[in-house]
């Protein structure tokens, strides 16, 4: 039980540490995007009637103005105003994609489009009671008020839909299902906002044909509207808000000029990036933001949220004088593995001296400004199933034949298991002398990709037995074999230099395949896969033995299931396919 709790308690630590500004900005700007999908269903429900409408926001408000969810909401909104003048005065120079630009200029200008509509409708209730609703707030715009305040209304729906989708896709577009969904989103982004502005214009339209003495009387009485008083004094306040709101913003650049000014006066440093490049800029740029103003590349696929490790430097020389790393940095860091007080997150690093370091990542792999062919190659966290094979006897093949007949059937081996991996939906990855890395889960779920391997290792000793009958006049004993499968969290990404880069995986999982593959020697089998293989694909705890097994760079043993024949595999996963059916 202290055992766990501790456990819990480090677990709630290192979430805590992940959590920054960015954090808070995504669940702000979800809750305020969900906010707006639902208000905007409510709007498209003009296409069917004004009484479609009306029902709709009785559900619509019943569950916004419920006053748990109205605490969380308005909360949101005010946070979220609030981080975005924070990233107007925080961003030091605006060479970004204009993607980020664009969402930055739509953030800052929707309260401006929104502000009377809001506070106008919000305020009436509020201060009078008067519940404003769509015959009241239609006839306003469409009737009342001047042509170009209904255009400003599609442009506050433009506007604050444009501004969360963009921030929806800067957060998903690393996610390994974005690309599958992609489409679907991109049509429901296209058709919602089509939806709620064609049911505006309907409901609109109901209300201009309805016009008439009696249809006011009805709905535009003083008990609905208010007084002439009542409304001179929301006016007041939406002018009042709004001129607030500017005061804030000129707030933001008047301190963005202070700054800079400050900077100016408070010197320059020095940063040298290790390959005899230079740049002189003033303290307090991070080192991201200084390659971005100098045009030096610099990789950062997330755009210097510290969403990703692609800006990380190593230090070269003293690094003790630098300052302590955020907390997002620290977890960012954390997550990839490194104590070395030497790597840090060049868009998190502000140095207030010279400083000289080099990339981690090579820039023309990723730019700066985060521009990247595929985002998948450069680095993802993804569960992968990885399998080793491995050929025994080579060497001892190698030394009684000719070089080019040894790698003949080197290559004849390794073409055997290739086949069998692509035939099960694999991947073949890694050649290293005899042995062959393969990984499965590139583009399936978890339960099939360890369906895939189990399966292809059947296959391989199918292809073998083959092999060996191809080669029995020229072999003095068959081609035996060995073969790890263990699945788990890795790091895919291309790895290498310049025009030497190949596409692998990298973690823990990866390394104890390699060592199970190694463990067949000692169980005088041909597959040992991990529990975790076994459980995953859906096979009983009977099926195969199971042993406790200590894996070489592991601090605890592992559960391990030993296969002498590898084809046995092949009817397991098939009564496991027919019994899921």
């Amino acid at each position: 039980m202290v055992g766990q709790a501790a456990s819990s308690s480090e677990q709630i630590r290192e979430l805590a540490r992940g959590i920054g500004l960015r954090q808070v900005r995504l669940v702000s700007g979800s809750i305020l995007f969900t906010y707006l999908v639902s208000h905007f269903l409510n709007h498209g429900l003009g296409n069917i009637s004004l009484e479609a409408m009306a029902d709709g926001v009785r559900w619509h408000t019943a569950f916004w103005q419920f006053l748990p969810v109205s605490i969380v909401f308005y909360t949101a909104c005010i946070v979220h105003t609030g981080l975005g003048l924070w990233a107007l005065y925080e961003r030091r120079q605006f060479r970004w994609k204009t993607l980020e630009l664009l969402q930055l200029a739509l953030g800052l200008s929707i309260p401006v489009l929104v502000i009377t509509h809001v506070l106008g409708v919000r305020l009436a209730y509020t201060l009078n009671g008067r519940e404003l609703l769509y015959p009241q707030v239609l006839f306003s715009y469409f009737v009342a008020f001047p042509a170009w305040r209904i255009w400003s209304l599609v442009a506050a729906i433009l506007a604050a839909w444009t501004h969360g989708c963009i921030g929806l896709h800067m957060w998903l577009r690393m996610k390994p299902f974005y690309k599958r969904a992609a489409p679907l989103l991109f049509a429901a982004a296209v058709l919602l906002p089509a939806f709620a502005m064609l049911g505006i214009y309907q409901g609109g339209r109901i209300v201009v044909d309805n016009d008439g003495i009696e249809w006011r009387a009805e709905n535009l009485s003083p008990d609905k509207i208010g007084t002439r008083q009542e409304k001179e004094t929301s006016d007041r306040a939406v002018d009042y808000s709004l001129m607030l709101y500017l005061g804030l913003i000129a707030l933001a650049l008047l301190a963005r000029g202070a700054r800079a000014l400050h900077e100016r006066r408070g010197g320059m440093i020095n940063l040298s990036y290790g390959n005899g490049r230079t740049v002189r800029v003033p303290k307090g740029l991070t080192v991201l933001e200084a390659s971005l103003r100098n045009s030096v590349p610099h990789a950062s696929v997330c755009g210097g949220r510290a969403r990703c490790s692609t800006c990380r430097i190593r230090i070269i020389g003293d690094c003790s004088a630098l300052p302590a790393p955020s907390q997002r940095e620290a977890f960012v860091l954390h997550r990839v593995g490194t104590d070395d007080p030497s790597i840090r997150l060049a868009c998190q690093l502000k140095p207030t001296a010279d400083l000289s370091f080099f990339q981690l990542f090579l820039p023309h792999t990723v730019s700066a400004d985060g521009h990247a062919g595929s985002p998948a190659r450069i680095g993802q966290e993804r569960y992968l199933v990885s399998m080793f094979v491995d050929m025994r006897g080579s060497t001892k093949m190698a030394e009684k034949r000719l070089p080019f007949d040894t790698v003949f059937i080197v290559n004849r081996f390794l073409g055997a298991v290739s086949a069998a991996v692509l035939d099960a939906g694999g991947r073949p990855n890694q050649f290293v002398g005899d042995g062959m890395l393969a990984l499965f889960g590139l583009s399936v779920s978890r339960r099939q990709a360890c369906r895939q391997a189990l399966r292809a290792a059947a296959m391989i000793a199918a292809n073998v037995e083959e092999l060996n009958k191809f080669l029995s006049h020229d072999l003095h004993e068959p081609i035996r074999f060995g073969i790890g499968i263990h699945g788990g969290e890795v790091i895919v990404g291309d790895i290498g230099y310049r025009d030497h880069m190949v596409f692998t995986a990298l973690g823990d999982p990866v390394n104890v395949a390699a060592r199970l593959q190694d463990m067949t020697k000692a169980l005088a089998c041909e597959v040992v896969i991990s529990d975790e293989v076994r459980e995953t694909a859906g096979l009983e705890a009977d099926t195969l033995p199971e042993q406790e097994a200590a894996i070489r760079g592991r601090n605890e043993p592992m559960i391990v299931r030993s296969i002498t024949d590898a084809r046995t595999l092949a009817t397991l996963v098939v009564d496991v396919d027919v019994a899921a059916a």
